[in-house]
């Protein structure tokens, strides 16, 4: 790794002192696009779909919890298929801690894959989730979400992901979708966020951003495929001490 300038300690304090002020320009125009967000207009949801729950059927509303929000993850499972997808699973470690916050702030959060529970429930028992995960197998909500495609839809490149149509391979992609249930019951699509506008949501990046090497992807992906494993699958391995060590 190319190890940057060390310089005096006085030097060092007046260049992390003006980088400080692009990191405060950040954090404003940060607030200023989530004020912006919050300002954007709403679809009204005309559907009732109804999900499979470990509790059994759930009718949308319910998936609220008494909430007047809920945000839903989009977790990539197709039915039938045995991938159990990296990127997801890297996104999903996060959820249970942010959860035992967000539920006291009136937001109920609500894991969906199109695979039915007999095939979800064992990887989130695997995984060690705690999170409501719940399939929706039966109903359009995925597709009527644009995270998950027929086979007509990809056949004929009418495809559309992240507001843009374009040819896709893939059946099913994450994302997340923000509702708001108002008194009257009616609940409305406020805020959805798709491909990497879910990195806000991976605090581990968070933490590598702030170290020399950065997230590091140097491989073929040049993304998180380069290196993120379900977390029971990493294996540890030895690295040799560099001579300047020794």
């Amino acid at each position: 790794m190319h190890r940057n300038a060390v310089i005096s300690r006085e030097d060092w304090f007046e260049a992390h002192k003006a980088h400080l002020e692009r990191e405060k320009e950040l954090t404003r125009f940060r607030d200023q696009i989530a004020a912006e967000r919050r300002q954007l207009p709403w679809l009204k949801i005309r559907k009732d779909y109804v999900f499979e729950s470990e509790q059994g059927p759930k009718r949308f509303a319910e998936l609220f919890g008494g909430k007047s929000q809920l945000i839903v993850y989009h977790f990539m499972m197709t039915p039938g298929s045995d991938h159990r997808c990296e990127g997801c699973s890297f996104l999903a470690d996060h959820i249970d801690g942010a959860n035992r916050h967000l539920k006291h702030h009136d937001v109920s959060l609500v894991v969906v894959s199109r695979a039915p529970l007999a095939e979800i429930l064992p990887y989130k028992q695997r995984m060690g989730w705690m999170f409501d995960w719940v399939s929706s197998y039966a109903s359009d909500f995925n597709f009527d979400m644009q995270v998950s495609f027929t086979d007509k839809q990809i056949a004929a490149g009418d495809t559309t992901y992240n507001f843009e149509t374009r040819p896709l391979k893939s059946r099913d992609l994450p994302g997340a979708s923000v509702f708001y249930r108002d008194e009257c019951g009616d609940i409305f699509l406020t805020f959805v966020s798709r491909a990497r506008g879910g990195d806000p949501l991976i605090g581990a990046y968070h933490y590598l951003d702030m170290t020399p090497k950065g997230r590091n992807e140097t491989g073929p992906y040049h993304g998180l495929m380069d290196w993120v494993r379900l977390h029971d699958e990493y294996q540890e391995k030895a690295k040799d001490q560099p001579d300047c060590c020794a």
